[in-house]
């Protein structure tokens, strides 16, 4: 259970950093920072000169005691890390497109400025982060299809042409992770996708898929994709089809996947020195070899008292129970 910090706005400083340009353009669609402001706290925009994890610095130089980001997940990933390395609470702001790293804390997306209300009264707790090399990740680190695409140009403005014109190598299988991966079902070498993630992702049912149900779990999850996919940029949805066909003992079914669980995920370099990767949705070049681990507890989050929550994590066969009205 998290701590009550109640009355937080009267007893610290709160800087937000937020970037402008996330979800497009929901801080000021929201009127994030005059809701902010009302509330004794400050807002720093990002900006060509000066990016989300330099503005949290100088906040922490300048006295802040609580972080605010709003924005989409790599500029929360990027004042996180900030926040985890001064032992400063991080106070999350959905105000990106997907917003996987708030949802899964419980918070309203739908509603960005909700989260605000933990300036003045807020619950404190403890939950994982992953590191990577010098990184730390709030969501996943991605090698294959979806870390090529984000070193393409066009990336952020045609998301569906990009995966269009990197797919097909991968499904022909005539691209792959330049590295081998080890997994309880042994070695994989040369890969087709690598997903490592902060707290494993749910893939048992539709409704919840890509979902995790706990952010404190102290482990990461491991998914591996061997060999070409009919819909490789549906990761999830191809793994679970996968997974859902796996019959015990060897056999053809399932085989192109699997999925685990682990406290860290070591990927081998085969006579490359240098492999792309996507941390949390933004282009890095990590030296081979590569060791995810899970940091548990290394990030305090205040959270507003009043959100959604997260769901009860549904078991595949059992009846949903009837929602309420």
């Amino acid at each position: 259970m998290g701590a009550v910090m109640a009355g937080a706005g009267a007893r610290t400083r709160v800087v937000v950093v937020t970037n402008p340009r996330s979800g497009g353009g929901k801080t000021a669609r929201f009127d994030l920072v005059n809701r902010a402001e009302s509330m004794g706290a400050r807002v720093w925009s990002t900006s060509a000169e000066q990016d989300a994890a330099s503005l949290a610095r100088r906040a922490v130089h300048e006295g802040a005691e609580v972080l605010g980001v709003a924005g989409g997940d790599g500029t929360v990933s990027a004042v996180a890390a900030v926040a985890s390395a001064t032992d400063r609470p991080l106070l999350v702001v959905p105000a990106g497109t997907r917003n996987h790293f708030a949802r899964d804390l419980g918070l309203d997306i739908r509603n960005p400025v909700s989260s605000l209300s933990a300036v003045t009264d807020g619950v404190l707790t403890r939950v994982d982060l992953g590191v990577v090399g010098p990184h730390v990740f709030v969501n996943n680190v991605s090698f294959g299809l979806y870390a090529d695409a984000l070193l393409d140009p066009g990336y952020r403005e045609d998301k569906a042409r990009t995966f269009a014109s990197l797919a097909p190598d991968y499904l022909k299988g005539t691209q792959w992770v330049e590295a081998d991966v080890d997994t309880p079902r042994g070695t994989v070498r040369f890969p087709q996708v690598v997903l490592v993630s902060n707290n494993p992702y749910h893939i048992a049912t539709p409704r919840y898929l890509g979902r995790r149900f706990t952010l404190a779990s102290g482990l990461l999850g491991g998914i591996v994709l061997k060999g070409p996919t009919d819909t490789p940029p549906d990761l999830l949805r191809a793994l679970r089809s996968q997974l859902l066909g796996q019959q015990p003992g060897p056999g053809p079914a399932g085989d192109a996947a699997i999925a685990w669980r682990a406290a860290s995920i070591t990927l081998h370099g085969r006579g490359q020195q240098l492999l792309h990767a996507g941390i949390d949705g933004e282009p890095v070049t990590l030296p081979l070899p590569v060791t995810c681990e899970a940091r548990p507890g290394g990030l305090r989050v205040l959270l507003p008292r009043d959100r959604p929550g997260i769901p009860v994590e549904p078991v595949p066969g059992r009846p949903r129970a009837p929602r309420d009205h």
